[in-house]
C-alpha cells in the first residue's frame, strides 16, 4: 500500500512539474513600438516545445497568422481574427514565421524559434514582400546554429 501511494505521489509530481515548465510568451501587436511602426513586440522569441505564444492586439486592427513555408513540418498553420487575441501552442521544433495580414508588407512580422531550427533553410527561402524582407533578414540572423 505504501509503495502505491509513493508511486502515485511521484507520478503526480512528475506531471505537475512538466506542466509547470511550459511557458506562455506574450507578444503585443502595436501601431508603434521599440522597433518602429506596425510591430510585434517582441518580434523574436526562443521557446521550448509545449510553450504557448499569445498574440495580444494592444492596438486595434492587427492579427497574427502563420506564413506558408515558414512553419515546421507537422505544425498546424493558424490565422487569428483582427483585433482578437490568439494563442499558439508550439509543439514542433523549428522556426515559425508570423505575420500581421494587413501589415505584412510594412514589415509587421515575428519569428519564433522552438528547440532546434530544423526548417531554417526552408524558411529563409520564402519570398517576403516589402519591408518584411529586411525585418526577416535581421530576425533569421539571430537564430542559433543547430547542433
Amino acid at each position: 500500500m505504501k509503495y502505491a501511494t509513493i508511486a502515485a505521489a511521484a507520478f503526480a509530481t512528475l506531471v505537475a512539474s512538466s506542466v509547470a515548465q511550459a511557458a506562455d510568451h506574450q507578444v503585443q501587436l502595436l501601431n508603434k513600438g521599440e522597433h518602429g511602426v506596425m510591430v510585434f513586440q517582441p518580434n523574436y522569441i526562443e521557446a521550448a516545445p509545449g510553450d504557448t505564444v499569445t498574440f495580444v492586439p494592444t492596438d486595434k486592427g492587427h492579427d497574427a497568422a502563420s506564413i506558408d513555408g515558414m512553419i515546421p513540418d507537422g505544425a498546424q498553420s493558424f490565422k487569428g481574427e483582427i483585433s482578437k487575441p490568439v494563442t499558439l501552442t508550439v509543439d514542433k521544433e523549428g522556426v515559425y514565421g508570423i505575420k500581421c495580414v494587413p501589415h505584412y508588407g510594412m514589415g509587421m512580422v515575428a519569428l519564433i524559434v522552438v528547440g532546434k531550427p530544423v526548417n531554417l533553410e526552408k524558411a529563409k527561402a520564402v519570398k517576403q514582400p516589402g519591408k518584411a524582407k529586411t525585418v526577416f533578414a535581421d530576425l533569421l540572423s539571430k537564430v542559433p546554429a543547430s547542433n
